[in-house]
């Protein structure tokens, strides 16, 4: 299953974009703003292709578990080996104060308040396809590619 992050708008807090799971538009996407130097908390994760699996422990898990029950929730959906990062999760949340580098779902989006909408709906939509593959043994990866940055080749 091949999860993709299209990011097309760059603020000074937050960066918007676009998911698609396996080349269907699934919804809108939050994360924090571009940086060339991490600043933890404060960053998105670099542009680049990542392994997608489960982790079954930390904050998130508990709360998501309390949350949606142990039927419906497995463990957080963990994006794998991203330079200078830890615990990279694709989870819940509206704007860049939800977020410490993560991915945010939304099923709506407010370009210029830097807010997505629904994101608990884009979540329960999006978590039990990716959970399906994981279980299946399928590979599962989410690639970010930067189209709010320009760059010369």
């Amino acid at each position: 299953m091949e999860l993709k992050v299209l990011r097309y708008h760059d603020t000074k807090d937050a960066t918007l974009g676009l998911l698609f799971v396996d080349g269907v538009y699934e919804c809108h996407t939050l994360e924090d703003e571009y940086r060339k130097t991490k600043v933890k908390h404060e960053t998105r994760v670099p542009a680049g292709v990542y392994d997608i699996r489960l982790r079954t422990e930390g904050g998130f898990h508990h709360r998501y578990m309390n949350k949606f029950g142990k039927d419906f929730h497995e463990g957080m959906l963990h994006v794998q080996d991203v330079p200078n990062f830890e615990y990279i999760l694709i989870h819940i949340g509206n704007h860049d104060g939800n977020t410490s580098g993560c991915l945010l779902v939304g099923k709506s989006c407010d370009d210029a308040k830097e807010f997505v909408g629904n994101s608990t709906g884009a979540y329960l939509e999006l978590y039990p396809k990716v959970l399906k593959a994981i279980k299946k043994g399928k590979k599962v990866t989410i690639e970010y590619t930067d189209l709010d940055r320009n760059f010369t080749l």
